[in-house]
Formats: C-alpha cells, structure tokens, sequence
C-alpha cells in the first residue's frame, strides 16, 4: 500500500486543530511544543516548517479568529436594521460562532489579555464593533444617553460571562437556546437609566 504525504496545508490545519484543544484543555504554558506534535503524529521539528514558535502559533490562532469573529459580527450588524435588531443580530452571531465551534470560542476568551495588546491599532475586533454600532444608536436617539463604552462592556458581560460558565460546565455547553433571554437582557441593560439620569 503506497504511503500518501500529507500536504502542507493539512499539516498545518491539523497542528491548528490540536493545539486549539490543548491549550483550552491544559493551559497555554503547560502545553509544549512537544504536545502539540506529538499529537498531530509529526516531529517536533515539523511543527516550525509552518510556525516560528509556540508563541507564534498562539498569535496566528488567536489575531486570525479575533478578526474573523469582529468581521462576522460588523457584517450582521449592517444587515440589520435599527438598535434592537442589530444588538439581536450580533448575539446571535456570538452564540453562533460559540456553538459551531466552543473549542474557538473559549481559546479566543481564555486567551485574550495575553494578545490583545500586540493587534495593530486599527485592527478590526469584536469590541469596537459592538462599540461603534451601540455609540451610532446612541447617535440617532435610539438608546438613553450613557457612556457608550459603558453600553459595550455591558452587552459583552451578558453575552461573555455565558460562555464562560459554559466552559466550566456551569452552564449547558452551548449558548442557543438561551439566545433570547441574552438579547432581552442585553437590551435591558442598555435601556435602564440611573435614576435623575437624562434621557
């Protein structure tokens, strides 16, 4: 039986793959190289014909997805129209994006404070996202006034902190069929005002 060299390009969407799963399984530092190569079935050497370093691997998961996500999520928000409707849009598009893959979802959010202050600035993400469609509905009078970064961290904590206990097994592991109540809770928090507060 002939033996069949797997390409370059499926190398290194099976070294992406199972180091996706090790570092949400173990952590990023007690995952080794070693780890990651040995469960592709390939050298260690193999693993840095396709990335500098594991840190490297770790940027290119994380900078590539983060932008995919915030890419995602701007396009659903121009699809739909008015505040309610894009808030929906966008968390449902977060929960999709849980549920088609968590493994993802939780490395980008387990991940996050180690890599966010390398993205270039101008670098598209999910928060300035959610930012600049939550700071244009404040714009047309569509929401209260309120600190429109204050607006994101809101929405974001309703939808994130889900998706947190899910990865802990404090919550079913996916976040679907509690779409409507994100959104309804999201949306109640954007409307609920300080008391004396101006609208």
């Amino acid at each position: 039986m002939p033996i069949t060299m797997a390409r370059p390009a499926d190398t290194r969407t099976r070294i992406e793959t199972a180091a996706l799963r090790l570092f949400v399984e173990k952590g990023v530092d007690a995952t080794s190289v070693r780890d990651i190569a040995q469960a592709v079935g390939i050298a260690d050497g193999a693993l840095y014909r396709h990335f500098e370093s594991k840190d490297d691997l770790v940027w290119t998961l994380f900078e590539t997805n983060y932008v995919d996500l915030a890419r995602r999520l701007d396009e659903l928000g121009r699809i739909a129209s008015g505040a309610r409707d894009r808030l929906a849009a966008m968390i449902t598009g977060f929960c999709r994006y849980h549920d088609d893959n968590p493994i993802l979802f939780r490395f980008l959010l387990f991940v996050q404070h180690g890599q966010l202050a390398k993205l270039r600035p101008g670098t598209a993400n999910p928060v300035d996202v959610v930012h600049d469609v939550l700071a244009a509905a404040l714009a047309r009078g569509e929401l209260p006034r309120q600190d429109p970064a204050l607006a994101t961290a809101l929405v974001l904590g309703i939808v994130l902190q889900p998706a947190t206990f899910a990865a802990y097994g404090r919550l079913p592991a996916t976040l679907g069929p509690q779409r409507e109540r994100l959104i309804a809770a999201a949306w109640a928090a954007l409307n609920a005002t300080s008391p004396g507060a101006p609208r």
